[in-house]
């Protein structure tokens, strides 16, 4: 073999490159440059037809790398691998209820939402409402980033029942100095207590009869609606909270909870051991997306 041939050996053509691997580093640039992202915003900003745009979202989907959210279906960097970035420290609990969630409204067909701590209030971080076929108000679903109260929703109660002590007292003492009427419960710890004590006795949360719906702080609503809830309760902490809601004429919570909580229940067992499980070697960021465990309610 003559000199010039080794030469060449392992060398690249100049400008031969893979379009697909250059499609995917600039859909992973536009992600970086935002919280979550439309298939819209992609194409405005990587320029890549729509058509394209999927089938490279689908493989970094697959890869591990991107997910979509399922309350609108807004793509975002996976928050199991975010080299490099520092993620928000409930994207991994979104994470892992979003395909969960997805899997529990195919089920039972009600809707549930993924409420996470946000100070003196609650907010809602994920949601299938958009999934259930039996969402009273189509036109008025709740959104993502959504605040409600703790003292007065099933969501609020189950995760202070079930919170450690430490920071169940220094929430509700924050609440303690609020004029909103949602948070005056605070004021009567003793009531408060037994409320928290009933929450843990049963297992899951309810909301407060004078709740009729709505955002905290905003004027009150009759969303027609009732809840149950469980806590995302994990070794040291409780990750938040996950309901569903259903037509409160349709059942009451006891009928409910007799046909449901056992799948509730199951849902946020499984997003805590996506939360805390050990990851094989070969796990990805779609760990999360196993069959709902069954566990009895």
């Amino acid at each position: 073999m003559r000199r010039d041939d080794l030469a060449g050996l392992g060398q690249v053509p100049a400008g031969e490159t893979i379009q697909g691997l250059r499609r995917g580093l600039q859909v992973l640039d536009a992600l970086r440059e935002s919280s979550s992202s439309s298939l819209q915003d992609l194409h405005v900003a990587t320029g890549i037809s729509k058509a394209s745009l999927l089938r490279v979202l689908n493989t970094l989907s697959q890869a591990g790398y991107v997910v979509r959210r399922l309350a609108d279906g807004r793509y975002r960097l996976s928050a199991f691998n975010r080299a490099g970035m520092k993620p928000d420290r409930h994207d991994r609990v979104v994470e892992a209820a979003g395909p969960v969630l997805d899997r529990l409204c195919r089920k039972v067909s009600w809707p549930s939402d993924l409420m996470v701590p946000a100070g003196d209030r609650m907010e809602r971080r994920e949601t299938s409402q958009l999934q259930s076929p039996f969402f009273p108000h189509p036109g008025r679903r709740d959104r993502v980033g959504q605040l409600v109260g703790w003292l007065l929703t099933g969501v609020g109660r189950v995760y202070l029942a079930f919170c450690p002590e430490q920071e169940r007292v220094r929430i509700v003492r924050r609440l303690v100095r609020s004029d909103e009427p949602d948070d005056q419960l605070a004021k009567d710890p003793n009531r408060l207590a037994h409320i928290l004590a009933q929450t843990r006795e049963r297992g899951y949360g309810t909301r407060d009869p004078i709740f009729t719906g709505g955002p905290h702080g905003a004027p009150p609503i009759n969303d027609q609606l009732a809840a149950i809830a469980v806590p995302l309760q994990g070794r040291r902490r409780v990750y938040g909270s996950i309901n569903l809601l259903w037509i409160k004429t349709a059942f009451t919570v006891e009928d409910f909870a007799a046909q449901h909580l056992g799948d509730l229940r199951a849902a946020a067992h499984e997003i805590v051991l996506a939360l805390e499980e050990p990851p094989p070697k070969t796990s990805t960021p779609g760990r999360a997306e196993r069959p709902l465990l069954k566990q009895g309610g």
